[in-house]
């Protein structure tokens, strides 16, 4: 048979290194950083650097995953910063049993309400506001660009006018092992984060609302067409990504031992970035959230290598925002030569 096969010529398929390149970017750049910075920065491969770098990650990454969802839908929230802030406050309200005591500590801190109650005050929040948004979007037909824009302002200005301006801090050692706590060598957020994007994973590829949102994203009128409830999975995807706020806010205010109305200023460039990096087209349809944690993973070695090399944090955001710029750039080539 193999004789011929190639008597008659057949030409064996060939390897389109654009293609292969464009489609595994991601982790090719992802490996390509960690031996530049191991190279550079031997401090950079030591454990305990190793171990924060996962732990800085699981906050945005959690809120990536979300982000996933409503970007595959062909939509994008901006709000997500605004709304680690609000729901944040509220968890750490309901730790703390109210403002009075906002500033308590040690054994003064003991006489809020117990930590599954702040856990699930956050995390209510948090979905609350993603369907308000949804809502708006899927009801009253306003761009998502354009509902969460304001829903930046608006959340951050519920946190502000919610908290007076100020901080909630001192908080159970019960409440900041869910931050600062591990399991064996392996930090609390880190298990949760990893957990997270398996049952995010299974959700997208092994269910049928994970295929109605490919389809939603892919051409939201010829699912509709085909009985899929675009609206409704449309509203699941926000208040999925608003209820992953809540629980990344509530282990992030773990971690810092503190809420505040100023928490997440900046983190939608983060969240998303790694959502697009990871290979999630902004135009919904294609993406996996094995992608978005190695897009998350890389931003997370970025910002860390360049910490170690005392890089200027002005130029990280350069950094970031030019190689988002580059994975668009590289997701439309590769769709207009699929295309050709």
């Amino acid at each position: 048979m193999t004789i011929q096969n190639r008597s008659r010529g057949t030409a064996r398929p060939r390897i389109d290194p654009v293609d292969l390149v464009s489609r595994h970017s991601a982790p090719i750049f992802l490996l390509l950083l960690i031996v530049a910075f191991a190279v550079l920065e031997p401090r950079f491969l030591h454990p305990l650097n190793v171990l924060n770098v996962f732990r800085q990650v699981s906050i945005s990454g959690l809120i990536a995953i979300g982000m996933t969802f409503v970007i595959l839908t062909a939509g994008i929230d901006l709000s997500v910063g605004a709304i680690v802030a609000l729901a944040g406050l509220v968890g750490a309200y309901v730790a703390k049993g109210g403002l009075e005591s906002r500033f308590a500590i040690g054994t003064a801190a003991d006489t809020g309400n117990p930590v599954i109650l702040a856990f699930l005050a956050a995390l209510a929040v948090g979905a609350a506001c993603g369907v308000l948004q949804g809502l708006a979007i899927t009801r009253l037909r306003v761009p998502p660009f354009v509902v969460t824009l304001g829903g930046m302002t608006a959340f951050r200005g519920a946190a502000l006018l919610f908290s007076g301006g100020g901080p909630i801090s001192g908080f159970s050692p019960d409440y900041g092992w869910w931050g600062q706590g591990r399991i064996g060598s392996i930090p609390v957020p880190v298990i949760i984060f990893v957990a997270a994007a398996i049952v995010a994973h299974i959700v997208l590829r092994h269910t049928r609302f994970g295929l109605h949102v490919y389809a939603v994203g892919g051409n939201a009128q010829a699912a509709e067409a085909n009985g899929i409830p675009v609206r409704r999975v449309t509203l699941a995807a926000y208040v999925i990504v608003g209820a992953m706020c809540g629980l990344a806010t509530f282990l992030l205010s773990a971690r810092l031992n503190s809420a505040e109305a100023v928490a997440g200023m900046g983190l939608e460039l983060d969240v998303i970035a790694a959502v697009v990096i990871g290979g999630t087209s902004l135009f919904g349809g294609v993406g996996t959230i094995f992608g978005t944690v190695v897009g998350a993973l890389l931003i997370g070695v970025l910002r860390n290598g360049l910490v170690l090399m005392n890089v200027s944090s002005f130029v990280q955001q350069i950094v970031i925002g030019l190689i988002l710029v580059a994975a668009v750039a590289i997701d439309q080539y590769a769709a207009a030569r699929s295309k050709a």
